[in-house]
């Protein structure tokens, strides 16, 4: 084969596989569905949540892992009331580090159920300082879906020492 012959052969695959994918996108274009978090995202949540919170966790066993629960179902919660790409975006980060070889390669975790709270908290440090940006905005996402999830819950407010809104402005 000759040196033109390649480059003419590589050109025309090239503008096929072009065509088939603008064929293919205009057939079955992109469809935003509401993400409703599956029990791989939950375990994620119930793994990343007593870790983001830490000290303002009660101490008690029991209260402890309910404070978790309701992180999860509030965060559960935060990701519907989000717009549709954004979900789209959630869906994808936690399908990404729910899949072993992805989860094991750029979180260090081989499973959210056994994973330990330092080995947890390696993985939130190593993507809030990593030199890739993207995976410092995963880090900043699941971050503020966990913390914004726990602060919603007026009862978590004792612990900061914050009273609550305003009377006058609540009425």
């Amino acid at each position: 084969m000759q040196r033109r012959t390649l480059l003419k052969a590589g050109l025309l695959g090239a503008i096929a596989l072009a065509a088939g994918g603008a064929v293919y996108r205009q057939l079955n274009p992109p469809r935003l569905e509401r993400y409703a978090m599956d029990d791989q995202a939950r375990a994620i949540v119930a793994a990343l949540a007593p870790v983001i919170v830490g000290p303002v966790l009660p101490p008690e066993a029991v209260a402890r892992q309910a404070a978790a629960d309701g992180a999860v179902q509030r965060v559960a919660g935060a990701i519907a009331g989000l717009p549709l790409a954004t979900q789209k975006e959630i869906a994808d980060l936690f399908a990404l580090l729910s899949l072993a070889p992805t989860r094991s390669l750029i979180a260090g975790i081989s499973d959210w159920q056994s994973a330990t709270p330092e080995q947890v908290a390696a993985f939130l440090q190593s993507w809030r300082t990593h030199r890739f940006e993207m995976l410092q905005t995963a880090y900043l996402a699941l971050h503020d879906l966990v913390l914004g999830a726990w602060y919603a819950d007026p009862m978590s407010w004792a612990a900061i020492g914050y009273p609550g809104p305003l009377k006058e402005l609540s009425a």
